[in-house]
């Protein structure tokens, strides 16, 4: 990595204030935490404040330099505040009226995550359907323990970076000129990105069909300087032709740049290890993850593949990854009973995280209580098919899933098909599924039937309060009457 430090930063936004529109989201929150790093203003509003939703969060931003107002436009005041808002945001949203009335520039996230990361100098883009926050973790860990003070936007709060100081590090502040982050191709703003290492987890169906994926991961790969990509993934591994410059790594592909011994692979209920080799300079170095899931596994060959192409050698990768702590709401474990009962807080929400998690738990004995919030009518309905094959087939007899009604907060989106559909098609093929409108009566729920032995996971996403909802049914099942 010796080129790192010759570059810097090109971009033109310094002095800018910003004010960001639901700032209290998980893609928003962390970029809001860049920019202040990076000396703007910053500003912003939330639904979620305004309705008291996890007012813990929103008050260490107001004690930490966040100026929040209001979702009525009166935090926007001055024509030089750049906007910052998803394109999903409606016009008659009354900061995006306010912006346009006074004439205010307009900024996706993408666009200013995008503006920030291509004029870093030395990045590293971490994209795919599946996995990219955890590998972005992963990466930033190695990098931070190797003294390289990167900074890094993810989507989820790294543990590792997680202190008193900043109970929400879901992003890190470090040298602006290596900036390492996850990269969306939901909205298609994965084009925006030109980085010097571009890490290709899997393609597969998530908001998009797999020819519009196909199409933009091809692009990006294309685009990387140097592509990292996942030989165990068909999809993937086929959009590697689009590059002259690229690392592969597999798990159950021998012939990958970076590759697993066979027959060397240990798992445990909450852990995995391995011997890493590289293929190309036949070093050899074990891996021990404090995490489970061949998941796991993969997602660290893909950290080790990206910082190796950075110039870090394996032994380095793999000694720092032992420390590597996860993330918050991956296969996060809140705790087990004295019964044995374990609750696990996870974000899984399409088809291939649900299907790790599923397997991940699948692996050790145990019945399986898999409560899963839909993130949204729109997702349910792009990809509520995949979902209920993939309850159906990773779950066996015993094993029930529980499904409330998608997340909604607001807004004008088509709620015609809801979770009632996906229950009977699960349903349909022989899997035990519940389907309970509200959330606090699927606790209810869980909390009667649990027993045991039993491994109960909370699954979903674009809603922070599922953690809480996790917590209060862990301390619920902790503490029932002997009998009940």
């Amino acid at each position: 990595m010796s080129d790192i430090d010759a570059l810097s930063p090109t971009h033109d936004l310094s002095g800018r204030p910003f004010f960001f529109c639901g700032i209290g989201g998980s893609g928003m929150l962390p970029l809001a935490q860049i920019a202040l790093g990076f000396g703007h203003d910053v500003a912003g509003s939330d639904r979620s404040y305004d309705q008291g939703r996890t007012p813990g969060k929103f008050a260490w931003l107001t004690e930490n330099g966040f100026a929040l107002h209001p979702q009525d436009g009166s935090g926007i005041a001055s024509s030089d505040q750049i906007l910052i808002a998803s394109a999903a945001v409606e016009d008659t949203v009354p900061e995006v009226a306010k912006a346009r009335e006074l004439g205010c520039q307009r900024m996706s996230r993408a666009e200013l995550l995008s503006a920030l990361f291509n004029d870093a100098g030395y990045s590293i883009a971490v994209g795919g359907t599946s996995g990219k926050s955890t590998v972005t973790g992963m990466i930033a860990w190695i990098l931070s323990e190797g003294g390289y003070d990167p900074t890094v936007m993810n989507g989820a709060v790294m543990k590792n970076f997680v202190s008193d100081a900043n109970p929400f590090a879901s992003a890190r502040i470090g040298n602006p000129r290596i900036f390492v982050s996850e990269v969306d191709e939901s909205d298609g703003s994965i084009a925006l990105y030109k980085p010097t290492i571009g890490v290709l987890l899997n393609v597969s169906l998530d908001h998009k069909s797999i020819e519009e994926l196909r199409g933009l991961f091809g692009d990006y790969v294309a685009e990387s300087g140097c592509a990292v990509i996942n030989y165990d993934n068909d999809e993937a591994q086929l959009l590697a032709r689009r590059t002259t410059n690229s690392v592969g790594f597999a798990v159950n592909n021998d012939a990958a740049d970076i590759a697993i011994e066979p027959g060397s692979i240990e798992e445990t209920a909450f852990g995995i290890s391995a011997i890493v080799i590289d293929n190309r300079s036949r070093e050899v170095a074990p891996l021990t993850l404090p995490m489970p899931g061949r998941h796991n596994l993969s997602n660290a060959l893909a950290a080790i593949a990206a910082v190796g192409a950075a110039g870090i050698d394996v032994a380095k990768a793999t000694h720092a990854l032992a420390s590597f702590k996860g993330l918050g709401r991956r296969f996060d474990v809140i705790g087990t009973t004295q019964d044995d009962i374990t609750l696990i807080d996870d974000f899984g929400h399409n088809p291939e995280k649900c299907a790790a998690t599923l397997r991940t738990l699948k692996a050790t004995s145990g019945r399986v209580i898999a409560f899963f919030q839909p993130h949204g009518y729109g997702p349910l309905k792009q990809m509520g098919d995949e979902l209920a094959d993939t309850f159906a087939r990773e779950l066996g007899d015993g094993d029930v899933t529980i499904m409330c009604d998608p997340v909604y907060f607001g807004g004008t989106v088509d709620r015609s098909e809801g979770t009632e559909r996906i229950i009977a098609l699960i349903a349909g093929q022989g899997a035990a599924a519940e389907h309970i409108a509200d959330r606090n009566d699927c606790g209810d729920r869980i909390v009667d039937m649990a027993e045991p032995g039993d491994r109960i996971v909370i699954m979903g996403a674009r809603d922070d309060t599922l953690t809480e909802f996790a917590q209060a049914v862990f301390e619920r099942v902790s503490f029932r009457p002997n009998g009940e």
